[in-house]
């Protein structure tokens, strides 16, 4: 399925590589904001919607669907917080490795 898709998995593991990408990218997002130090009213959002992220990361490839629902919660959540959007862009990037979500 990788071949088709014009990707190998990582050496010596059969990992997908967008799934260690998001998993490494979500990672580092929960750590940026995990030591941010300003409130803001939707961070308990954005820290639930990363938890999800990761979940999802570690059982396997993940529904594109709830990818994206995900990343717009965690967008809408931080997306006004400067600090975080270098973060955000990473987690972005690594959702759009899985594609668009298959039409209805």
């Amino acid at each position: 399925m990788l071949r088709s898709l014009g990707q190998r998995s990582v050496t010596g593991s059969d990992e997908d590589p967008r799934v260690a990408e998001l998993r490494t990218a979500v990672s580092r997002l929960r750590r940026e904001l995990a030591v941010h130090p300003v409130e803001f009213p939707d961070r308990g959002i954005a820290e639930d919607e990363l938890a999800a992220l990761a979940a999802m990361a570690l059982s396997g490839v993940p529904e594109i669907p709830r990818l994206r629902r995900s990343l717009l919660l965690i967008a809408g959540a931080i997306g006004s917080v400067s600090a975080l959007a270098s973060g955000l862009a990473e987690v972005r990037s690594a959702v759009e490795l899985f594609g668009r979500p298959p039409l209805r």
